[in-house]
């Protein structure tokens, strides 16, 4: 099998993400069983962060070692990275010690150019444009809540940041609909979330109407990592964007609410939302760990039938 790499979320097939969620279904119904599964004995994942992180970090290392493998943390300011070495280099160097590497950092075109000069797998742990892991572990909540994504409709109330783009990027590859709606100035750029086209996505300028009808409605903070400086101006321009009771009630009678955490209860989420029965967020939570497990079988091993 050639080398895979995950980037971005259109990086797999609609038949690939697929089996992947099977995997991840049959993954964790043997972890929920406590009978031990090794496919990587002997496999060493290197996990790079120059962004800290609790669930990225927790999710892959223990995803790693309950696979049987190994995983090593190194923060870029424990590394050459952090004294200028060039990302090819590091590159070539970290994938002849290693059997995969994730990376949670800035730009894209970090890991892109790692990618490039890597001989294992990569996987976007995080950057700046996508968060392809985190919508992984997403639909995978959906699936086993409501079954089947496709022709449903996700409405993402907020900042079109990171986890936005990936949304409308699996709107795509999947083929459901991703109702977006966010304060004047904070668009979505569509070169930026990597799209083809608008087909799968249409913008609301109110977000109760972009709410309306919805099987899922998901939000994030209103300041991401890196944008701390503009902090105080985001709590004024998205003061009307918190995801509330309210706009639980016009979403459909069975919605279900979705954030990646960390939440800012009275911020972007009302706490009778993220605490209330539309919530799924920690069942959202602990999903990364069985869809990073499932995610790296695959990028490793391939298509495995059990």
């Amino acid at each position: 099998m050639s080398i895979k790499h995950f980037l971005q979320f259109k990086d797999l097939s609609k038949e690939e993400l697929e089996h992947v969620f099977a995997r991840s279904k049959w993954i964790k119904d043997k972890f929920k069983r406590y009978e031990p599964y090794h496919p990587l004995f002997d496999r060493t994942l290197v996990m790079i962060f120059e962004k800290a992180s609790t669930r990225t970090r927790l999710s892959f290392e223990a995803g790693m070692q309950q696979l049987g493998g190994a995983a090593i943390y190194l923060n870029t300011r424990d590394s050459q990275l952090g004294r200028g070495e060039p990302v090819e280099d590091a590159a070539q160097v970290i994938s002849r010690m290693s059997d995969m590497v994730m990376i949670r950092t800035f730009e894209q075109e970090i890991i892109e150019r790692f990618a490039a000069n890597s001989r294992v797998p990569v996987i976007n742990g995080l950057t700046n444009e996508y968060h392809p892991c985190q919508i992984l572990a997403d639909i995978f909540t959906f699936i086993e809540h409501r079954g089947p994504i496709q022709g449903k409709t996700v409405a993402w109330i907020g900042d079109s940041n990171n986890v936005c783009n990936t949304w409308l990027q699996a709107a795509e590859v999947l083929d459901f609909n991703v109702h977006v709606s966010t304060p004047p100035g904070y668009e979505v750029e569509q070169e930026r979330a990597g799209l083809y086209g608008h087909e799968h996505y249409e913008e609301f300028a109110d977000p109760m109407e972009a709410a309306r009808d919805a099987d899922l409605v998901t939000t994030d903070v209103w300041t991401s990592m890196g944008f701390e400086a503009e902090n105080e101006e985001r709590m004024r321009d998205f003061a009307d964007w918190q995801v509330d009771g309210d706009m639980m009630r016009v979403a459909a009678k069975d919605a279900l609410f979705m954030h990646c955490l960390p939440a800012h209860r009275g911020e972007e989420v009302a706490a009778e939302v993220i605490d209330g029965p539309h919530s799924v967020v920690w069942d959202e939570a602990e999903n990364r760990l069985h869809t990073q497990k499932a995610l790296m079988e695959y990028l490793l091993l391939g298509r495995v039938q059990s």
